[in-house]
């Protein structure tokens, strides 16, 4: 299996997962934080969203500046959120299929201003601060589901949830 197809199989996989996460979510809920130094159930969506479609800034980029290349998703609706999921993912699989292999070990580089975050193969990149990233905060949304009382679907496996 080339490189390609292994990150548009977990590409797919992982939008799929964050798409049944979205199906479950209530408009109404978005300014509920668990606590004051949490983002937003809105917020932690649009972030969740955004990194999907952060596949661009890793492979079309060498490099993404926190203080110049970034400015956070402010989506209001599931709808929205739905769409730009699925917007990117479609962008995303026409850029991973015309690309290389050698454009995968090319190096990646992460920065706030001057300081450099972390520097890595843009595939490493694409793993390491994109899905795994969004995996985490995914993770960090079921349990405000949990704490709101929202059905948790299952993600890797069932949910208390699933019937």
């Amino acid at each position: 299996m080339s490189i390609q197809n292994a990150l548009l199989v977990e590409l797919e996989r992982e939008k799929n997962n964050t798409l049944r996460i979205l199906n479950n979510l209530p408009n109404d809920k978005f300014d509920y934080k668990p606590h004051p130094k949490s983002m937003s159930l809105g917020e932690l969506t649009n972030h969740i969203v955004e990194l999907h479609n952060w596949v661009e800034l890793a492979l079309e980029r060498d490099t993404f500046d926190f203080h110049t290349d970034y400015t956070p998703s402010t989506l209001e609706t599931v709808e929205e959120l739905k769409e730009a999921l699925e917007d990117g993912y479609l962008r995303n699989i026409t850029l991973i299929e015309n690309l290389t292999e050698a454009d995968y070990f090319k190096t990646w580089t992460l920065k706030a201003g001057e300081h450099v975050i972390v520097s890595l193969p843009k595939a490493g990149a694409l793993r390491f601060i994109i899905n795994n990233h969004l995996i985490h905060h995914r993770g960090q949304l079921s349990v405000y589901m949990r704490l709101l009382d929202i059905p948790v679907p299952g993600i890797y496996g069932p949910s208390a949830d699933d019937k």
